[in-house]
């Protein structure tokens, strides 16, 4: 059995034991059919994850393959510094060991020579369409040079507003659009050419160029497009980062997370190798279970239904696990467990850990009130997050939780 079955048959062992718990549970039927929905959104965020999938629209020389790069953290495209690399407008998957990115990849608009690779279609916008029908996009990103805002850009604006059209018919989506201002740190000053570019006049022109393409992007496109001024730019030496002028790829990355479906974000989030993503997403997730579990908590309800609680409790911690990119099995869970000061064997049993969380989870004679429900699901969170995506030591990890657990139940009581 490989990892990927592992962690459904874990996932899905915690579904089975919150659902069970419903089944002879009192409490009220609003709250369990919150906790039903947040179970399905759970479902599709881990169960049903999936590549994001991802349309880069842009003529040549926008920063297409860069920004995948900066995406992955590593060299997963060329750079076609010289020559269009890009021929069909297709799919294309861009695999490592982090996770997988699946890439329309069209062909410059605009640009004068023919691309290296045969194409198969009369025009760049027929190639692309047809890669759309074939399957969805969760997001178009649409990248234009810092330099080249004002000038040029008019054809590809009009392309982009038909592709928009294609998919709205082709798969009745109203299609998130992301615009990008690339290589800014191309704008004057060029002296100025390290993130995070504090420099009142190279601000200014950041800031105009972003202006101008909000402005174009508005008038192109019905829905708010956000714009985002980004550098991407990497040289690699062996497969190794040797230079990294990246700025702002964590605050696209968010954005764009924020955006996609729910079945696309985890993966995302792992193949991005960015902690502050990671994080930010986990902390994401936490706060809609906390919700959750202290309105369970605040019923109140009684030591019975507990496991309900330590059921949804697991299912972030494992969740974070994933977001991490770790291979997490039910050993990886015991071991963060026992950083909580928790004995937990190895092979046990979902339903079981009720028992061990009173231990760090307090409750009030037989009552856990929705305080210390919220709380301790908060602490739970933090400290998963410290373990398995900042990978702090076993007693850091216990320390955060403590500290995070007694503040929360402060300000929350």
């Amino acid at each position: 059995m490989g990892p990927d079955e592992i962690k459904k048959d874990q996932l899905n062992d915690l579904i089975k034991s919150i659902y069970e718990g419903l089944v002879d549970s009192k409490l009220p039927s609003a709250i369990k059919d919150k906790i039903k929905l947040e179970l399905e959104q759970l479902k599709e965020f881990t169960l049903n994850a999936r590549p994001a999938r991802i349309a880069i629209v842009g003529r040549r020389g926008a920063g297409k393959s860069s920004m995948i790069n900066a995406i992955f953290s590593e060299q997963r495209a060329e750079i076609g510094d010289v020559k269009a690399r890009t021929g069909i407008g297709k799919w294309h998957t861009y695999t490592s060991d982090s996770g997988n990115l699946e890439i329309l990849d069209t062909r410059g608009l605009g640009e004068a020579d023919v691309p290296e690779e045969e194409i198969s279609q009369a025009t760049a916008m027929e190639e692309v369409q047809a890669s759309i029908k074939e399957k969805c996009p969760d997001a178009i990103l649409f990248l234009c040079k810092a330099k080249e805002v004002s000038s040029r850009i008019d054809e590809d604006l009009t392309q982009l507003s038909e592709l928009k059209r294609t998919i709205e018919s082709e798969h009745q989506f109203d299609i998130p659009i992301v615009g990008i201002v690339t290589q800014v740190d191309e704008l004057s000053p060029k002296s100025v050419d390290q993130p995070p570019f504090n420099h009142e006049v190279k601000q200014k022109n950041i800031a105009d160029a972003v202006e101008v393409l909000s402005t174009k992007l508005r008038e192109s496109v019905s829905n708010p497009v956000q714009v985002i001024p980004v550098s991407s730019y990497m040289e690699f030496e062996n497969g190794q980062i040797v230079y990294d002028t990246r700025w702002n790829i964590n605050l696209l990355l968010d954005f764009l997370i924020e955006q996609l479906p729910n079945q696309a974000q985890l993966k995302l989030a792992q193949l991005s190798q960015l902690k502050s993503v990671q994080k930010n997403l986990a902390r994401r997730i936490g706060k809609s279970i906390s919700g959750v579990t202290g309105a369970i908590g605040a019923s109140p309800i009684p030591i019975a239904d507990i496991p309900i609680i330590t059921g949804l409790q697991m299912f972030l911690v494992t969740t974070i696990g994933l977001i991490g990119g770790k291979k997490l099995d039910k050993k990886g869970i015991a071991e963060f467990l026992s950083a909580l000061g928790l004995n937990v064997a190895a092979g046990f049993a979902f339903r079981q850990v009720a028992r061990q969380l009173l231990k760090v989870i307090p409750v009030a004679g037989n009552i856990i009130s929705g305080a210390v429900a919220t709380a301790g699901t908060y602490a739970l969170s933090e400290a998963a997050i410290a373990y398995f995506i900042d990978e702090v030591s076993i007693e850091s990890t216990k320390q955060q939780f403590n500290k995070v657990f007694k503040e929360r139940k402060e300000n929350d009581s």
